[in-house]
């Protein structure tokens, strides 16, 4: 099972050696073998990829995240149809009826603004606010209807970082949440595409213009778990987006969480949400899906 997540900085060239990634950086070669990589994350502007590199990437079901001048990630490369019955479980997904999406986005909704509760109750403590955002979870129609998720969002974020804070802010805390979700995103991108679903066919986002309204479904219960690792590891007085948060940022994928009670990692959990979610839209029984909770990261 792959499991490394390997970041690269600045290095001149990256090529397939013996079913090895081979790097080159400052004339010397480095090795690894790409039935361990899950993530491959480029920084720099001058590095060569060969194409060569690139399929046995997709063979291997690798995501390849590319990041801007300014270290954020930008763009994937993912595999395509790796999955032994992708155009059956695509038709399937086409077909999915309305009320197993208006249920299923409840269930996730319910979990984050859950999770977004957990956090604020852990480092931000308020009980009006706290009260209200029960409240929100608690009148959750199916589809989410009535945006508790948006109204949720609006006290979560200015529990945590005051009354005048947005997520446009060029700050820190932006900035490692972008860097952070990105991280989260291609993850689950990998994840979803290694089961055979169609990533721009969401169960609630569904713009037209977004390759990825189903993997932004279904990354939003852990959001607010970076959110916490964000506040309690990497979060410092320092303003600035240093190469050590973000590898501490990446390493949030490997860090320890619980699955049925047993000591495992968080994109171990991920990818166990990702086919329980699966298991839920066939037969369409929402109870099916895994519960993600801040609890189970804080073991």
């Amino acid at each position: 099972m792959s499991w490394r997540t390997v970041h690269i900085k600045d290095c001149e060239k990256m090529k397939i050696k013996l079913d090895n990634l081979e790097v080159t950086k400052l004339g010397e070669k480095y090795f690894i073998p790409l039935a361990d990589i899950a993530t491959i994350i480029v920084e720099g502007v001058d590095t060569v990829i060969t194409t060569r590199l690139l399929s046995q990437i997709s063979k291997y079901n690798i995501v390849l995240v590319i990041c801007d001048q300014k270290y954020l990630p930008t763009g994937l490369f993912l595999s395509y149809g790796s999955y032994h019955k992708t155009a059956k479980r695509a038709m399937h997904q086409s077909q999915w009826s309305k009320s197993i999406k208006e249920n299923i986005w409840k269930e996730i909704v319910s979990q984050k603004i859950n999770n977004q509760l957990e956090v604020i109750k852990i480092l931000k403590y308020d009980s009006e606010r706290s009260d209200l955002m029960k409240s929100f979870v608690e009148n959750i129609l199916p589809g989410d209807s009535t945006n508790r998720e948006g109204h949720a969002a609006k006290v979560y974020f200015n529990s945590l970082y005051g009354m005048n804070f947005t997520r446009e802010d060029a700050c820190i805390e932006n900035a490692m949440m972008n860097f952070g979700y990105a991280i989260v995103r291609s993850q689950v991108a990998r994840l979803v595409v290694g089961q055979g679903l169609l990533p721009m066919l969401g169960v609630f986002h569904r713009n037209e213009y977004n390759a990825y309204n189903l993997v932004d479904d279904l990354m939003e219960p852990f959001r607010p778990i970076m959110d916490y690792y964000i506040n309690t590891k990497v979060l410092d007085e320092d303003e600035y987006l240093t190469y050590e948060k973000r590898l501490k940022l990446i390493n949030f994928l490997n860090q320890p969480m619980k699955l049925d009670g047993k000591n495992s990692s968080v994109d171990i959990v991920m990818q166990n949400y990702i086919l329980s979610f699966v298991k839920s839209m066939e037969d369409e029984n929402v109870f099916l899906l895994n519960k993600i909770k801040l609890s189970d990261f804080l073991e």
